[in-house]
């Protein structure tokens, strides 16, 4: 016997505007009657319009509070709209960049992923739905725009509410609803995205570099899954594929709290990886995100690498990577606040660099347009053309692929790079929780000193040093595949000694706001190489302060976050 799918008429949520990775808010938001409902049947009929009935969808999540009940929910949904199939992660449970993997894979319409990145877990905490187009990648403003339109008129979603699916038991399941097949097909994400791995890589080399191979000893790694969703790709990776003991993979079962961890991949929030690292017993370190899209990579004592130092590495040897053997190097790409390491590899190697606000999406555009192969965030996201989200595990992976191939310790290559590029010294500040009308203000203030343009070659100086105004702006980019424009990306004040300081402001959590605060000054002298990015940048630090006014507004006297 059939099941029916029935209209239930509900009344409009107007949520927070939804960007780049769609609506984010505190799991209570979700648990309010209908808001899931609405939100859901907003993305679904905004993003796919009269190609919903009959359509193919993706969806999986970070494993975080809500998402086992929000995906169930976003079954009947999609059963409610008279999509064809749906392709669920076994017990709900899919990284960000494996849902891009099997809506690429299995050519769906898309897909939705439940998560909150980097956000804490938790019945208090957040919580996100975020929908991926077709080619596996974000959806694009004018989606999420048409998204919150939407909540603010709906009065009816879809739904069959006696539709029960089980998604403990990978396999086919099949339905009919008003009379049409509906199918639930729960897939071992896991196997989809290693097998994906092992053709980018060549994965005997890793086993070699772990294992030890040609009367060289192993690399002895230590992996962080932060009990977020990584924790089975990390085991499938490293223990099942290249022989890693089980004790060097740690906090790998998913919890819906992250086991009360913050699973965001910095020195602040994965301490307990970096003491570790101190130790000296390890030559490798990574620590990953509740979604699996962000990495962090540190060297035997803790060498840190930074993200922006990372994306250079990589860039100046994706030779050691099977992959682009086949496809080629189509160019580069940063995010805006990322420094510009990046640009003296591409200015070397003469390939395009991109310049972009933050925002995965962008990528993707120059990806589908054949114009890049490897980009990244100093937010820790590196990611290639693979697919079409950040991915952590792949770079994780892209820097063994370089250790082995170099064989070199992280540090030693580290400081090869910076003997043939010079360093690009680079460190954020993040003040999180922040109250909303100071840092609104600070940010009002900030956009008056760059429409001053008197301030063009003032110069500022703290300590010993001065530097000298080139430029100011709030950053626009215009795409140069589709023409788009996107204004007011951040506060831009750049030095005529090519440093920079920018301000950026952030709402992703579910209270107050964050203010970013990036700063960048560039040496070549040898002798800087090993000291403190706290004590280079020092002056820069004191001179955004003082033209920011943040202490003063904001009543920090300290970041929350320094990396």
């Amino acid at each position: 016997m059939g099941l029916t799918a029935k209209e239930i008429i509900t009344q409009p949520f107007e949520g927070q505007k939804p960007g780049t990775s769609g609506l984010r808010k505190g799991v209570k938001v979700y648990q309010q009657e209908n808001y899931t409902e609405n939100f859901v049947q907003c993305t679904l009929t905004a993003a796919l319009g009269d190609k919903l009935a009959g359509s193919t969808l993706a969806v999986g999540g970070d494993g975080r509070y809500f998402g086992k009940e929000a995906t169930l929910k976003i079954i009947q949904i999609c059963a409610g709209n008279g999509v064809s199939k749906v392709l669920v992660a076994h017990n709900g449970l899919m990284s960000t960049p494996a849902v891009s993997c099997v809506i690429r894979k299995y050519a769906t319409d898309g897909g939705i992923i439940l998560t909150a990145s980097h956000n804490p877990g938790g019945p208090n905490a957040d919580f996100g739905i975020k929908y991926n187009i077709s080619n596996g990648g974000p959806a694009p403003e004018a989606v999420t725009n048409a998204i919150f339109e939407m909540t603010k008129t709906i009065s009816s979603y879809k739904i069959c509410p006696d539709l029960n699916v089980d998604i403990s038991s990978i396999g086919q399941q099949e339905f009919e609803v008003n009379g049409k097949p509906f199918t639930v097909q729960v897939v071992d994400s896991v196997s989809d995205y290693v097998a994906y791995m092992k053709e980018i890589f060549d994965f005997n080399a890793l086993k070699g570099l772990l294992q030890g191979s040609d009367g060289q000893p192993g690399v002895n790694v230590l992996i962080n899954a932060m009990n977020g969703v990584m924790g089975p790709y990390a085991q499938k990776v490293f223990v099942e594929e290249l022989g890693t003991p089980t004790d060097n993979i740690v906090n790998c079962v998913p919890m819906e709290d992250f086991g009360g961890l913050h699973p965001d991949p910095n020195l602040t929030y994965a301490a307990d990886l970096v003491q570790e690292l101190e130790k000296g017993r390890h030559g490798f370190g990574a620590a990953f995100d509740g979604d699996g899209d962000r990495n962090m990579i540190l060297g035997k004592n803790a060498f840190f690498v930074t993200p922006s130092d990372s994306l250079a590495v990589l860039a100046d040897n994706l030779d050691c990577i099977p992959y682009f053997a086949k496809t080629g190097v189509k160019g580069f790409a940063r995010s805006m606040p990322t420094s510009g390491a990046v640009d003296r590899v591409a200015k070397k190697k003469n390939q395009e660099c991109f310049e972009v606000p933050t925002g995965w999406k962008f990528f993707g555009n120059l990806m589908d347009a054949g114009r890049l192969s490897l980009c990244g965030e100093e937010s820790f996201g590196t990611g290639s053309d693979h697919i079409r989200e950040k991915d952590g595990l792949w770079a994780v992976l892209a820097w063994l692929s370089v250790l082995a191939n170099k064989k070199q310790s992280v540090e030693d290559v580290i400081m090869q790079h910076w003997t043939t590029y010079g360093r690009n010294f680079y460190t954020r500040y993040d003040y999180e929780n922040c109250e909303s009308d100071p840092a609104n203000q600070m940010m009002k203030n900030l956009n008056c000193f760059v429409a001053d343009s008197g301030n063009i070659n003032k110069s500022f100086t703290s300590g010993d040093k001065t530097y000298t105004i080139e430029k100011i702006d709030n950053f626009s980019y215009t795409d140069p595949v589709d023409a788009s424009v996107s204004k007011n990306q951040g506060i831009r004040i750049i030095f005529a000694d090519g440093s920079r300081i920018i301000f950026r402001l952030s709402g992703t959590g579910s209270s107050g706001a964050t203010i970013r605060l990036y700063i960048e000054g560039y040496e070549s002298d040898p002798k800087t190489f090993t000291q403190s990015p706290q004590d280079v940048l020092k002056p820069l630090i004191n001179i955004a302060l003082e033209i920011s006014k943040l202490q003063e507004l904001t009543g920090r006297d300290k970041p929350t976050v320094i990396t």
